[in-house]
């Protein structure tokens, strides 16, 4: 599991496999899972991310609330 940040677009992704997606299903409040050929997830988005505080752009390390 890895977690990639593109600025860019303000999106956050938890990446659970390094399958390619087939499928993605947007989910309500700006999330997209995406899903292999078995159903299987394969990695989550987080849209707007620096907006809803879930990363601060520049920053090295990403703070995590259990």
């Amino acid at each position: 599991m890895r977690l990639q940040y593109s600025a860019d677009a303000d999106i956050l992704i938890l990446i659970l496999q390094e399958t390619p997606p087939v499928n993605a299903i947007s989910e309500p409040g700006g999330v997209v899972v995406s899903y292999d050929d078995a159903g299987e997830p394969v990695s989550v988005e987080f849209l707007n991310a620096s907006k809803r505080q879930l990363i601060r752009p520049g920053e090295t390390s990403l703070p995590i609330q259990l």
